[in-house]
């Protein structure tokens, strides 16, 4: 029943852009109750695009053409821009590098640029900077925060070096955009020896990098929210960078906890399990900080889902409970996940978790309907050589029924839609058991009342004198038959939902009505055409219909269950 559940669900997610690599991982995904996230390309596009170059003076240019017209400072910022940068200039397109160097990359229109690099120091989310020598000029590239305290002078709009006169002027600015979500990066020259010695530096750039939030992801992310999963987002932005960003998508609430990479490292592991469930954002994070948080977490014995993209991330991933890689993360990543998320998209995350959900509510709703069926006919099994029925079922129709409650009913509910109130619902914990008491009370309840019909069925007199006489009770025991199979029909229905109303979302799995369906006409046909292998004689229609009403009795019993339970104040579901 799981591997049919499973597998039938993961066909469906294809249409939701979630690719399952393993099968478990779905189940799984339905108890998250931590999620650590990526911002760039899950919450927002991952289209990075230059919005604006500013320089020194505090000159902005828009557009390539606005810088052209200054052409010395035109010819440093391109030389940076181009020369110190992973991507280049293909056929048709930017390849190579990250996200960042292609955006910068794009602002530059000229392909047949080329640089000569003597040494080239690469970015690293640890350093958070690159460089490349060109001759004996070092072209860097990075954050703000580590580049800009050590810039002395700057270029003006013809190049030339100026000293810096107030330094917070530029960081204030800088502020302002990053508070609106916007990305900052710095550029700047030296001519040290050492490249990696910061002294001195020439303000060349600052580079302003827009990156838009998916509207999408804002649905997504309440849907989450909505479910009671913590939601954390671990991004290499700075502070207001991801602030903002997170804001914008409603993922951050007053007073949720905002931390660097260096505040985590300063906290102990018990600090920090502590205020785990606290933080909303991790800004400039470094990859170990994912694998760290998900270690701790799963030490709170939480269900932690992880989001990852990059071959740092595949350790992270392959930890977590659920790892989601995105489509287009690396094949390192995508091997270490259970999930693949194709569109790269956060409301895709929060669709697997639903989809999870409504597994596990599908595999109950199976257990329910077995066991209710299998209490029945061990009644049956136990008291009928008692009560002198020996043998009120044959092999070959045991077979048909157990063909009916096993691969049937199995295929039938593992189509059951996912139903988005089942987000209003608190994640199952580790450690809950797969029955609980809602089911125990409908298995014992409606196996016991199956039961007692099943017998009295058989036992009664005024019963047996409702069908045709014969000495060896034909017509009575091919009743017999379908009462039990219909029993088992009408209990499909009470297992399929907590509500009174059976019939609640049941034109969402057309599956469920084509089983159902098959299995009545099937039934019909083997009570009129069983003959001798199935010992069955065609019934009257006034046999039929006695055959059929004491069977429909099993819902309004289980409906009267249901009433009592509510007035007790208890709604059940599973």
């Amino acid at each position: 029943m799981i591997t049919l559940v499973l597998s039938s669900n993961m066909k469906r997610m294809m249409k939701d852009n979630v690719l399952v690599r393993k099968l478990i991982g779905i189940e799984t995904s339905g108890s998250i109750n931590i999620l650590f996230t990526d911002k760039t390309g899950t919450l927002t596009h991952g289209k990075l695009e230059v919005i604006n170059i500013i320089n020194g003076e505090f000159k902005e240019y828009k557009k390539e053409k606005d810088l052209i017209k200054d052409k010395k400072y035109y010819d440093l910022v391109k030389l940076c821009c181009i020369g110190n940068n992973q991507s280049s200039y293909g056929e048709n397109n930017i390849i190579g590098g990250n996200i960042t160097d292609r955006a910068i990359l794009s602002y530059f229109k000229d392909d047949n640029y080329k640089v000569k690099r003597d040494k080239i120091i690469p970015f690293s989310s640890k350093n958070k900077y690159s460089i490349t020598t060109v001759g004996n000029l070092n072209l860097i590239k990075g954050a703000p925060e580590v580049i800009l305290k050590h810039c002395k002078t700057y270029y003006d709009s013809n190049g030339k070096e100026r000293p810096i006169i107030n330094i917070r002027k530029v960081e204030n600015l800088i502020s302002e955009y990053t508070k609106k979500g916007i990305r900052v990066l710095v550029s700047a020259t030296s001519k040290n020896i050492n490249p990696e010695k910061f002294e001195n530096l020439t303000l060349l750039s600052i580079i302003l990098i827009k990156d838009e939030v998916r509207k999408e992801a804002i649905e997504g992310v309440k849907m989450v929210m909505d479910a009671h999963i913590k939601t954390v987002m671990i991004t290499g932005d700075n502070k207001d960078t991801a602030l903002s960003i997170a804001k914008e998508v409603g993922l951050y609430k007053e007073g949720d906890l905002v931390l660097t990479h260096e505040e985590l490292d300063k906290m102990s592991d018990e600090e920090l399990k502590s205020k785990i469930l606290n933080i909303s954002i991790v800004a400039r994070s470094l990859p170990s900080d994912k694998s760290r948080l998900v270690r701790l977490s799963q030490e709170l014995n939480l269900v932690v889902g992880m989001t990852g993209d990059g071959v740092n991330d595949a350790p992270a991933l392959k930890k977590a409970d659920v790892g989601f890689s995105m489509g287009s993360g690396t094949e390192v990543a995508k091997e270490a996940s259970d999930i693949v998320i194709l569109d790269d998209n956060f409301l895709s995350i929060s669709k697997a978790i639903l989809f999870g959900r409504t597994i596990f509510k599908s595999i109950r709703k199976f257990i329910i309907l077995q066991l209710t069926i299998n209490l029945c006919a061990l009644s049956l099994s136990i008291i009928g050589p008692f009560i002198d029925i020996e043998m009120p079922i044959t092999v070959i129709q045991m077979l048909w029924i157990n063909m009916v409650m096993d691969t049937l009913a199995g295929l039938a509910f593992s189509f059951e839609p996912p139903l988005p109130e089942y987000m209003k619902e608190y994640p199952k914990k580790k450690e809950e058991n797969i029955m609980n008491k809602y089911m125990i009370n409908q298995i014992f309840f409606t196996g016991v009342y199956s039961s007692l019909v099943c017998i009295l069925f058989l036992k009664l007199p005024f019963v047996r004198n409702l069908f045709r006489y014969d000495v060896n009770d034909k017509y009575l025991y091919t009743a017999f038959f379908g009462l039990f199979i219909f029993i088992d029909i009408f209990n499909e229905f009470n297992a399929r939902t907590h509500r009174l109303n059976l019939l609640a979302n049941i034109l969402k799995n057309k599956v469920f009505i084509i089983v159902v369906t098959f299995i009545v006409i099937v039934q019909i046909f083997l009570i009129y055409y069983g003959g001798n292998l199935f010992r069955t004689s065609g019934l009257t229609l006034f046999e039929f219909e006695v055959m059929l009403a004491f069977a429909f009795t099993v819902i309004p019993f289980d409906w009267i269950r249901k009433l009592v339970l509510r007035s007790k104040g208890i709604k059940g579901g599973v």
